[in-house]
């Protein structure tokens, strides 16, 4: 298999692992404890949630390791993980949280539909009925707010959202 389609498989791979780490872990009983700070106002920098990044920068650091030393294939799964967290830090911190110095909101095509999939995604208070846990790949924003209102967690200021 060449280097490119190692990387690409390995990217679509952590979107399906990412969504499931997402919906599963970080909105179950085990990881609310460090996503919770990413579903809360705050003014700082940086929140608990982060971690999560870390861990899987730590992961992707082990496979570079282990693919120089034993196995180049592993090398390759760590460039393409590498990939995956560059695309998440600048579409979800960057475009959708704006945790960039500057302010970017999409008026149309798929970055909009991602944008408003993530809002929506914190138009729940908590961590129950939550929808949209994909960070690349973002459901229909039509299916996502009817999806809220039928289970009746969208809370009353979010009904403004886009």
């Amino acid at each position: 298999m060449s280097a490119f389609l190692i990387v690409l498989v390995t990217v679509i791979v952590m979107e399906v692992t990412a969504y499931s780490v997402h919906r599963w872990i970080m909105h179950g009983p085990l990881g609310w404890g460090w996503h919770k700070s990413h579903h809360e106002e705050h003014d700082h920098a940086f929140e608990r949630n982060d971690l999560y990044a870390v861990v899987f920068a730590g992961i992707a650091g082990v496979l570079f390791v282990a693919g120089s030393l034993w196995w180049p294939v592993l090398w390759w799964i760590g460039l393409g993980m590498t990939v995956y967290g560059f695309i998440y830090f600048v579409l979800h911190d960057g475009l959708v949280h704006q945790r960039w110095p500057f302010r970017y909101v999409p008026r149309r095509g798929y970055f909009r539909r991602l944008y408003q999939a993530h809002r929506l995604h914190h138009a729940v208070e908590g961590r129950e009925k939550c929808v949209s846990f994909g960070f690349i790949y973002a459901p229909p924003v039509d299916k996502l707010k009817q999806e809220l209102k039928r289970s009746g967690a969208l809370r009353q200021d979010a009904e403004r959202q886009p």
